[in-house]
């Protein structure tokens, strides 16, 4: 990350060139916002590549630069259950090794090592002509399609490479490959799929089926569909340049979640329930408490919304909880504050805490501190 460009979140955007490629492609300008102090970045984070130079689009966590892209990468990780080793998470600061190169290389290395132990092979119902009988005899296609007698149109199913799982890795494989220079073990995985059909995919609907035989493969398939999803081709004309960015709302939503069950094994997150025509979906129930995150710079429970404030109340109303806390990353102070809200048999507590996101160290300390944090917070 030595010469590459960083940009911090909520910032007004002063390169031009920078200014005018957001302005030019539709595809970006949802992740910025245009107001009448000029183009500012908003709460997604993560990297862009335009003509082949990187920008880094960074929480504001600590004043450090390298340590804001290591903890970024720390939530990513823990959030996605991306297992990185410390020589990778390493390289992500090199200038020739952007987020997405990395996690590139990954998921071809954790692929690979899966085709190392067999491919993935199952039965397959299969529609051809052949010269001999096998499988069932179609009249109607053989009627249809055969006008000499030396063919014989057949439906049999075979054990074959070529399934629905192994299609949509070559797909995954395919586009990746647009979006880093390393494609040496892109290229050996896509060799062992020689035999596999080519097709395109639409990720937002593809419902994979996994079972005790190809499970193995599961978390490359979801890690692929986590990069198909966060990468935002931007290709013009020859210059090749994408997105890879991912909302803080959500990545901090996740990554406390994560925290929070491995605290309680009790936490369940997302949970979602009717009461009536009403429908809530708190992001934490913990054993004696629902969380709510917010992605948010607060300071004080002045800043406290009068919708947050209800919808706590709404929260621990139904869901028969007592204490109900927001919970916000600390940005300039500690925010601590507790409230009362609705009265007599019908109060519920709510707190209102920050978390400190900062932190020196590696990977696994930084998830120690950040649970002993939450445990003391709680």
């Amino acid at each position: 990350m030595n010469d590459s460009k960083i940009i911090y979140e909520y910032s007004i955007i002063e390169d031009e060139t920078f200014n005018k490629y957001i302005l030019e492609y539709k595809e970006l300008q949802k992740y910025f916002k245009l107001d009448f102090k000029g183009l500012k970045t908003q709460q997604y984070c993560g990297v862009l590549n335009i003509d082949g130079e990187d920008i880094y689009l960074l929480p504001k966590i600590t004043k450090d630069d390298e340590k804001n892209l290591d903890i970024f990468m720390y939530m990513l990780m823990f959030s996605y259950d991306i297992k990185l080793e410390n020589e990778d998470i390493a390289s992500c600061k090199n200038e020739k090794h952007n987020i997405l190169e990395v996690f590139i290389q990954l998921f071809a290395q954790g692929l690979f090592k899966e085709f190392k132990s067999g491919v993935y092979k199952e039965y397959v119902t299969e529609e051809e002509n052949r010269t001999a009988l096998h499988g069932k005899y179609l009249i109607n296609e053989n009627l249809k399609y055969n006008f000499v007698k030396n063919k014989i149109y057949c439906v049999y199913d075979e054990f074959s490479e070529n399934n629905l799982l192994n299609q949509f890795f070559l797909y995954a494989i395919k586009t990746l490959g647009k979006y880093t220079k390393n494609k040496k073990l892109l290229k050996q995985c896509e060799l062992v799929l020689d035999e596999v059909e080519y097709k395109q995919f639409d990720i937002k609907h593809l419902n994979m089926h996994f079972s005790r035989l190809n499970k193995r493969f599961q978390s490359s398939f979801e890690f692929a569909i986590l990069l198909l999803n966060k990468s935002i081709p931007l290709f013009s004309q020859d210059k090749k340049s994408f997105a890879f960015l991912f909302d803080m709302n959500v990545l901090f939503e996740n990554f406390i979640g994560k925290i929070y069950e491995d605290i309680d094994p009790s936490t369940a997150l997302q949970v979602e329930k009717n009461f009536g025509n009403l429908k809530l979906k708190p992001d934490i129930i913990t054993s004696n408490m629902i969380i709510d995150t917010k992605y948010k710079k607060v300071k004080t429970k002045k800043e406290l919304s009068p919708a947050d404030k209800y919808q706590m109340f709404v929260y621990g109303t139904n869901f028969g909880a007592k204490k109900t806390m927001l919970l916000y990353p600390q940005h300039i102070a500690r925010v601590k504050e507790d409230l009362k809200l609705g009265k007599d048999d019908k109060v519920i507590e709510l707190k209102m805490r920050s978390i400190d996101l900062d932190f020196e160290g590696g990977y696994d300390e930084f998830l120690q501190v950040i649970r002993k944090r939450l445990e003391m917070i709680c």
